[in-house]
């Protein structure tokens, strides 16, 4: 038992720290492609150089003034399809192990995306980060430019989300309460049984799964730029199931009981 508490413990101590590390990186590669984008509109190419991991293994061959106009090609991108004056969002960043070649990053890369807009449209850049000095290998934008969504209806669509796990929490209750017997598979198919699941992403709007289940009481949620914010939840076939054995066994108890008492 200690040397499992041990084990936890450790496990637990290394993700706390990787986490650390994770948020410190989140916050250096949203900074670190403002610093960029920035400098680049403003036409300082010496500056965003200087956000380059120009030391990589990657540049070493690589002629600076050659860098420099390329860097004004993909101004001009930006500048043409979104102005001058942009706002920046961390979505994601990850790193992938692949057994199929040319899927996985790079040794010692990361893989990040950072939202760009300005007041009507948005963007993604796709950004490759260097391990050793966070700085940028590699940079383009995705194949997009889509509307501000409005949010509005993001949230309001949140709200009808909740009411599943709120659902469901109440038909454990229901469950404990009652005398049934194995209590823990009524549970189960509480939590498991959410299926087919209705999604409303920002951007894209609604959509339907029909096979797509959604356990920890029927809902998930992700708010990571407008591309990537979208709510889920699942049909509470479970819950709704055994609300109705639940009220078809007290329409049964009171029938019984009017029997007897006559």
């Amino acid at each position: 038992m200690n040397r499992l508490k041990q084990t936890f413990l450790l496990v637990f101590t290394i993700s706390l720290f990787t986490g650390c590390d994770f948020i410190n990186n989140v916050s250096t590669y949203k900074d670190t492609t403002q610093g960029f984008v920035e400098s680049l509109i403003e036409e300082d190419y010496e500056k965003s150089v200087s956000f380059m991991a120009i030391e990589n293994e990657a540049y070493k061959n690589t002629n600076i003034d050659t860098l420099k106009l390329s860097l004004g090609n993909f101004r001009k991108i930006i500048v043409d399809n979104f102005g001058k004056k942009l706002d920046y969002k961390f979505m994601t960043a990850n790193k992938t192990f692949s057994t199929v070649e040319g899927e996985s990053t790079a040794p010692n890369t990361t893989l990040a995306q950072v939202e760009f807009s300005n007041d009507t449209e948005f963007g993604v850049f796709e950004i490759t980060f260097d391990d050793k000095s966070n700085k940028i290998l590699h940079i383009k934008t995705l194949d997009l430019k889509e509307k501000i969504p409005n949010m509005i209806w993001f949230w309001l669509f949140g709200i009808l989300a909740i009411c599943v796990p709120i659902f469901n929490i109440w038909i454990i209750r229901k469950i404990k309460k009652s005398n049934l017997k194995k209590k823990w598979l009524k549970y189960i198919a509480v939590i498991f049984l959410n299926v087919p699941a209705i999604t409303y992403s920002a951007v894209y709007g609604l959509s339907f799964s029909l096979l797509s289940f959604q356990i920890l009481f029927g809902i998930s949620f992700s708010y990571m730029g407008y591309l990537s914010s979208a709510w889920t939840f699942g049909i509470p076939l479970g819950g709704l199931y055994w609300l109705w054995k639940l009220n078809k066994k007290t329409e049964d108890d009171t029938t019984e009981n009017e029997r007897i008492a006559k």
